[in-house]
């Protein structure tokens, strides 16, 4: 049996824009993390992945729902667990250079998490730094430096750094690559899984690059507007698809030789509707080529319709109603 790590329920992160609107960044999203896997986050700009994973780091105050780290209550936690939960859980953000100080030279941002919860100091503070520039690919002597002084692909190193720093057992890595040119992403995601191997680390990996994230993950969800669309493991997902917004995105995947290739380009029609008004009903069906009548009138449920493959859709489940 595996392992989970985190259990999400119902999890919801409303914000209040002014005038009373609200935008639903994440709106009743279930769903459980395995130790030792890499858990993939997809959607379009604007689908709340982000907002969904600053909420399960605890950088974001849920609104209302449920987050389990080792079958615990986060919300329900005293102190002293909070702290060593704290410690446990890290991020690395998707700006390598907004995330660092640019007046703290690189070894006093990788010890950051070292000072804050006492784990090093003296001699042994200044090893464990150089150890883990090591373990990122960068130099000892790198320690003396300033963020500006390195590229976008060492700085976002710097940032794996700094997380590694209090030996976490859990990751939020939040679009990790997408700042950084093609040629360094590719690197930036081997050390992601050299280093899960290596620490035994778990991730929950978000990013809009689909092949990216095929590579990397073990499973993967996909986010439309605030709401779980599908859930299955990699090699599901992309050999069968079930949501129609999953299979626009999955056909949009450029490939090598598109001669040979067998998929027929899904293109939707019109943009995503505004999160402080989303549709009534399923939320994508105002861009969804099958959309029917109850599409409108029910929110489809979240549904197993395969051996671990999760979807909410009215085409699997037109017997059943949810609640509009």
């Amino acid at each position: 049996m595996k392992e989970k790590l985190l259990r999400i329920e119902n999890l919801k992160k409303y914000f209040a824009v002014g005038k009373g609107q609200i935008v639903k960044s994440v709106d009743n999203i279930s769903f459980d993390i395995y130790r030792g896997e890499t858990f993939g986050l997809v959607g379009e700009s604007g689908s709340g992945k982000s907002t969904l994973g600053l909420t399960v780091a605890g950088l974001h105050t849920k609104t209302d729902g449920d987050i389990f780290y080792n079958d615990e209550n986060l919300s329900k936690m005293n102190r002293k667990k909070k702290v060593i939960v704290n410690r446990e859980m890290q991020i690395v953000f998707q700006d390598p250079h907004g995330s660092l100080n640019p007046r703290m030279v690189v070894g006093d941002i990788i010890a950051e998490g070292i000072d804050a919860h006492k784990l090093y100091s003296g001699k042994k503070r200044q090893e464990r730094i150089y150890e883990l520039l090591e373990k990122v690919g960068l130099r000892p002597e790198h320690a003396k430096r300033f963020p500006h002084e390195f590229s976008g692909g060492q700085r976002q190193r710097i940032g794996i750094a700094r997380a590694l720093a209090v030996n976490p057992k859990f990751i939020v890595a939040d679009e990790p690559i997408s700042a950084l040119d093609v040629s360094i992403q590719a690197q930036v995601i081997n050390l992601l899984e050299d280093l899960k191997e290596s620490e035994g680390l778990t991730y929950l990996f978000i990013a809009h690059d689909l092949g990216m994230v095929k590579h990397i993950s073990d499973r993967i969800g996909v986010m439309y507007l605030g709401n779980m669309m599908e859930l299955a493991s990699s090699d599901d997902l992309f050999a069968e698809p079930l949501h129609p917004y999953t299979q626009a995105l999955l056909s949009a995947i450029p490939v090598a030789d598109p001669s040979n290739s067998r998929k027929e380009r899904i293109v939707l029609q019109g943009d995503p509707p505004s999160p402080i008004n989303p549709p009534s009903g399923c939320r994508f069906r105002t861009r969804c080529p099958f959309a029917m009548d109850i599409c409108s009138k029910a929110v489809p449920k979240w549904k197993e319709v395969q051996p671990d493959h999760f979807v909410a859709c009215h085409l699997y489940t037109k017997e059943e109603v949810g609640e509009v």
